[in-house]
């Protein structure tokens, strides 16, 4: 399992929007400088986002990005839904048959047990953790995360 460039380059556009307090937001050069990005990369992340219904756009000399909801209402797995999708999904098995055109264990996948469970515990907790938890300090966030993985093993 990897996490992407582009999910860890918007999840970090995300956060610094969620901690501005400039009511017109942060335009792409500054958001570029903030986050050492390139100008190219800060805009197609922007773009996914907005398209994603994420983050709004206000256009002009003063214009900039800002969430399109609280932070606390935009959960880390909407977020890394919108920039590259789930680690395991439904069509995951029929884009791995192989040379075949069914995969040899589609009637009883022990692999697929546990890339179904993985999901289902990441999603677990990366639905409990929000833009206002990662816009913390990270002693603060390190907290909150170890309250929710305790909720989820008693």
């Amino acid at each position: 399992m990897k996490i992407t460039a582009q999910d860890e380059y918007g999840l970090r556009i995300l956060v610094r929007i969620a901690k501005c307090k400039v009511q017109t937001g942060l335009s792409i050069p500054q958001l570029s400088e903030m986050e050492g990005l390139s100008r190219p990369n800060v805009s197609k992340l922007t773009r996914i986002l907005r398209v994603e219904g994420l983050i709004n756009s206000t256009k002009g000399h003063v214009g900039g990005y800002v969430l399109a909801r609280p932070a606390a209402d935009i959960t880390v797995n909407d977020a890394l839904k919108a920039l590259g999708g789930r680690l395991f999904d439904e069509d995951f098995c029929a884009n791995h048959v192989g040379v075949l055109k069914l995969c040899t264990n589609s009637i009883d996948c022990s692999i697929r047990s546990l890339w179904s469970m993985v999901q289902s515990s990441i999603d677990t907790l990366l639905d409990k953790v929000t833009l206002a938890d990662l816009s913390n300090s990270e002693k603060e966030a390190m907290f909150t995360f170890q309250g929710f993985l305790e909720e989820n093993t008693n």
